[in-house]
């Protein structure tokens, strides 16, 4: 998930930083500022990193640097309501996250229906350089994280 795809050299240049693009919505169109080394970074300070880098994308006061360099984008589609889209991928990363709105929704626990908050999450990913199989392990080893936030995501 954190690499980039050279179709000049077919080549798959595999990053050894964690820098995440946050799409976010200006009046403009849309941006992606970027959160470098966000691995080294606690889930508080990605938190207030985020909501700076939106502020100053939306105020139109965003340095250029602050622009570039992303490794892996995430879109939070569900911050405007949004239930279900399909993202395409930022280039040069190999995959998108698409977080979409928390939803109240009936789920099946022990054999009983029961209602539950339910988080709608959809990868985008470039087949050139990852399988589905790849794809569905992050996507699991995500879901297992968000359902327990205590535990070291970057392990």
């Amino acid at each position: 998930m954190n690499a980039s795809l050279d179709a000049q050299k077919n080549e798959i240049i595999l990053k050894h930083y964690y820098n995440i693009g946050i799409a976010v919505d200006t009046p403009e169109g849309l941006m992606v500022p970027v959160i470098k080394n966000a691995d080294l970074k606690s889930i508080m300070e990605l938190a207030k990193e985020t909501e700076a880098l939106s502020g100053e994308a939306r105020s139109r006061k965003i340095k250029l640097a602050d622009l570039k360099g992303n490794t892996f984008t995430i879109t939070n589609i569900g911050s405007i309501g949004g239930i279900f889209s399909t993202p395409i991928i930022n280039p040069p990363d190999v995959a998108i996250l698409g977080v979409h709105r928390i939803r109240d929704m009936p789920v099946v626990i022990n054999g009983e229906v029961r209602i539950r908050k339910i988080l709608p999450l959809v990868l985008s990913f470039d087949h050139r350089v990852l399988d589905g199989a790849q794809a569905a392990r992050f996507m699991n080893t995500l879901i297992d994280h968000l359902k327990d936030p205590t535990c070291s995501f970057w392990m």
